[in-house]
């Protein structure tokens, strides 16, 4: 059973039908989905999604499908580790790690609102997907294109990372590298979605695509037990994830599923691209574009699509947001790399920078819960971080050069391992 029950503008309030449509006609607001909340508080009940494979259309309920999801079977639910090692390094005593740098099949949270998006476009008829990306959403369409069988073009800036130009062409994909920013190449693939007839993920599908980011907040919430934490900090590019992960929050309250406190939720931004945390600090309603400079490619969007609702979000649930450089994101992404063993690309780098800096400026109290959003997986951007790592040593087969080399380092290199209490 289906409980989408169509679209609705964001500002005014303007129904539409469940269409391949974006923009409200009377306002130019966005659209976003609506469902019959009292039918859905009557069907499902904790037990009914305990009892449900482990993937994100297990809240099934909540999200803009009309028939039987045709993607995104083994994506979703991706691991909330608590970082405990982590915690004590930064000065929390309950940080928790929402890693979606493990998601299938592309290794990142994009897994999630392609498989709705996909879905939706089979059930609207289109034969071409695609989308325009800064490269995670790109390796995601490409291979939920493949799996469907559809024609795939992904439009791209030029200055992409190779690792995730290589993961889309990988799939046979119409690969186009625009000279410009994402925004340009965003510009263009606005104008070509209604010329060509196209299912656009993240433009004329855009408002099924954001939905599948909610199913970020859901897994939170039964993962800690079906409660929230006190703190949610997101990285922000376009402005998908974060109004969905409140949204994905206060259905989940609406419904009856959890009885708590709304988290402050937080937005995280590289310093070279910044205007939503700009627009906190300096009160506007809607962020001023800026120009693009950062190692973090993947949340690089001068211009967010979703950006009056990020603010929007983060200003209703009290939180804030902080802006990091890039010697900081690279710091950051080590700092996650040595103590959780997670290796993360720049967005997630942020995330963990930016929250160093709420923790610091007492935005974030010590004892308070909180989840962070890893979205990206390292083995992507690996180019980000080369020229801050060490090398290998070089050496000889012979057990006596290891033997000298073991010799030459420092006391402590060498030490015992820990010992970990028992429990």
């Amino acid at each position: 059973m289906s409980f989408f029950s169509g679209l609705r503008c964001h500002l005014c309030g303007t129904a539409f039908p469940g269409e391949a449509l974006f923009v409200c006609d009377q306002c130019l607001g966005p659209l976003e989905a609506t469902y019959d909340y009292e039918g859905v508080k009557g069907v499902l009940t904790r037990e009914m999604v305990e009892s449900r494979p482990e993937n994100l259309w297990r809240y099934r309920e909540l999200l803009p499908i009309e028939g039987t999801p045709r993607a995104g079977l083994n994506s979703g639910f991706t691991p909330l580790i608590k970082a405990d090692r982590l915690a004590r390094e930064v000065g929390l005593s309950q940080l928790y790690l929402k890693d979606d740098s493990v998601n299938h099949p592309t290794l990142s949270y994009k897994d999630r609102v392609v498989s709705v998006a996909a879905t939706r476009a089979v059930e609207l008829g289109f034969a071409v997907f695609g989308c325009a990306s800064t490269g995670n959403l790109g390796n995601s369409v490409s291979a939920h294109a493949a799996q469907l069988g559809l024609e795939c073009y992904v439009f791209i800036p030029n200055s992409l990372e190779r690792g995730k130009v290589i993961g889309t062409t990988i799939t046979n994909a119409h690969v186009i590298a625009i000279d410009g920013s994402y925004d340009d190449v965003n510009r263009l693939c606005t104008q070509m979605a209604d010329r060509n007839g196209w299912a656009f993920a993240n433009i004329n599908l855009r408002s099924y695509y954001a939905e599948g980011a909610k199913t970020m907040a859901f897994e939170v919430a039964e993962q800690l037990g079906w409660t929230f934490p006190k703190h949610f900090v997101s990285p922000v590019a376009g402005g998908t994830l974060l109004p969905r992960i409140g949204r994905g929050f206060r259905e989940l309250r609406k419904i009856g599923l959890v009885d708590a406190e709304m988290p402050k939720i937080h937005a995280a931004q590289a310093a070279g691209c910044a205007p939503v945390v700009h627009a906190l600090k300096e009160g506007l309603d809607y962020p001023e574009p800026v120009k693009p400079e950062t190692i973090a490619k993947s949340i690089a969007i001068g211009n967010p699509a979703d950006g009056f609702q990020v603010l929007e979000t983060v200003r209703e649930t009290g939180g804030s947001g902080a802006m990091v450089n890039d010697e900081q994101i690279v710091d950051a992404i080590k700092l996650l790399a040595r103590t959780e063993g997670i290796f993360t690309e720049p967005a997630g780098g942020t995330t963990l920078a930016a929250t160093l800096v709420l923790v610091k400026e007492g935005v974030i109290d010590p004892d308070d819960s909180v989840v962070l959003a890893i979205t990206g997986n390292g083995y992507k951007t690996s180019d980000a971080v080369s020229d801050w790592v060490t090398t290998p040593v070089q050496l000889g087969r012979s057990l006596k050069e290891f033997e000298a080399y073991l010799g030459s380092r420092p006391m402590e290199a060498t030490r015992k391992p820990p010992t970990h209490d028992k429990g």
